[in-house]
């Protein structure tokens, strides 16, 4: 069940969470990456009780990131694949890779290989224009086409408070 605090919210971080932000849920979509395609198999590799993993597929697919197909009649078993907004889900989960083997771990435990290359690679943001790496340190964020009048109006008033000579 998607989180509803968040899922009102007109910010896509926070309706995103709506989905994604359930304990289990980023963990389910690793193992589809991975290749896992049944139940019982992500269960026993998650560890995670039935009725868990059950209502986070069932949020999944309903949000259409994932799709249940039927692979046995009798008895009726499914199997789950990623839809191509689950599969756009990989640079997420490849920088929550990146940052974890960075500050989580003392060794990946595993590698990411690009396939074209066959060279181990780090999932690396860039900006859709110029092809730079983007870091806390050259971004900003403005208000977009979607940005409702009182977040306009928050984002003023930072820049205001920002731009105020600070009192020595």
């Amino acid at each position: 069940m998607p989180i509803e605090a968040f899922a009102k919210q007109n910010c896509p971080i926070a309706r995103t969470l709506a989905v994604l932000g359930e304990r289990w849920t980023l963990l389910v979509v690793r193992e589809l990456f991975l290749g896992e395609r049944r139940f019982d198999a992500i269960q026993d590799r998650l560890g995670v009780a039935s009725n868990v993993l059950s209502e986070r597929l069932a949020t999944l697919v309903e949000d259409g990131i994932v799709e249940r197909r039927p692979y046995s009649e009798r008895p009726p078993r499914f199997e789950y694949r990623l839809t191509d907004k689950g599969r756009d889900l990989l640079p997420v989960i490849l920088t929550l890779i990146r940052w974890g083997d960075r500050y989580k771990v003392s060794k990946p435990p595993r590698v990411i290989v690009h396939t074209d290359c066959d060279h181990v690679a780090e999932a690396v943001t860039v900006c859709s224009h110029c092809g730079g790496e983007l870091h806390a340190a050259n971004v900003r964020a403005e208000p977009g086409p979607g940005a409702t009048a009182a977040q306009r109006e928050q984002d003023e008033r930072r820049l205001r408070a920002r731009a105020e000579p600070r009192a020595a």
